[in-house]
């Protein structure tokens, strides 16, 4: 692991964005040290989404937390492959005439990307553990959920998941999710107009985990209320520390 670059932030947490190999992250770290770790996922894009990991951050800090992201496969300045890329389109060509998602065009564009993103959370996840300012136990939070659930399943070191219900599933992957069983607190955006609702309920139905919470609250996939972030903030203090 290699840190690029060093900024003390107003809280006196440290923000340090770093390469690992070819994968490039952020790791925010606060004043007392060794902390828990919280993983921060998203969608892609570190660059376009950094606003919003940097806010989630700072709420992780605040509760005495670290908290590291990483880029994802194909996205922000990470090589394109041809095949995601292909499926995107189809999947934004469906969506935009208002047409029901195939779900072949799921499991092309979902499948190829667990099954390299996986590896790469897990690659991150060996190197901050190695960090002196870093312990366990561990956490992952948001980010595209079929990577959260294959995470759940075949990482130990990750011991609750916050998962956001706003992207799509591959039906393949509903077996994986009746092998979860770590702690779960999950994220509904009822009016989400990228989300399929009730393949998110039947996907939360599927978790075998006996402590398991959904969160459903009105509104689109960018109108998460504060007070749902303070209650998954909650979550993570009961089973991290």
């Amino acid at each position: 692991m290699h840190f690029t670059t060093e900024r003390r932030l107003e809280n006196g947490s440290l923000e340090r964005d770093f390469t690992l190999g070819e994968i490039p992250g952020t790791l925010w770290t606060p004043t007392s040290s060794p902390a828990p770790l919280i993983l921060l996922g998203h969608p892609g894009g570190l660059r376009k989404m950094y606003p919003r990991l940097a806010g989630r951050a700072r709420h992780c800090v605040a509760n005495g937390f670290a908290a590291a992201t990483i880029e994802l496969p194909g996205s922000g300045a990470r090589p394109r492959s041809t095949e995601a890329e292909q499926a995107r389109a189809d999947l934004h060509r469906a969506l935009t005439a208002g047409e029901p998602v195939d779900e072949k065009i799921i499991d092309r564009l979902v499948l190829p990307l667990v099954e390299k993103a996986v590896p790469e959370w897990q690659t991150t996840l060996d190197a901050l553990l190695a960090l002196p300012e870093i312990s366990g136990p561990v956490g992952y939070s948001g980010g595209v959920i079929a990577i959260g659930i294959r995470l759940a399943v075949v990482e130990p070191r990750i011991v609750a998941a916050g998962l956001f219900a706003g992207s799509f599933v591959p039906r393949v992957m509903f077996d994986e999710a009746r092998q979860v069983t770590i702690p779960l607190h999950v994220l509904l955006q009822w009016d989400d107009e990228g989300n399929d609702r009730q393949l998110a309920l039947d996907l939360f139905d599927a978790f075998e985990s006996q402590e398991k919470t959904l969160q459903a609250n009105m509104g689109g996939h960018t109108g998460v209320p504060q007070f749902a972030g303070d209650d998954a903030g909650r979550f993570f203090l009961r089973h991290l520390q």
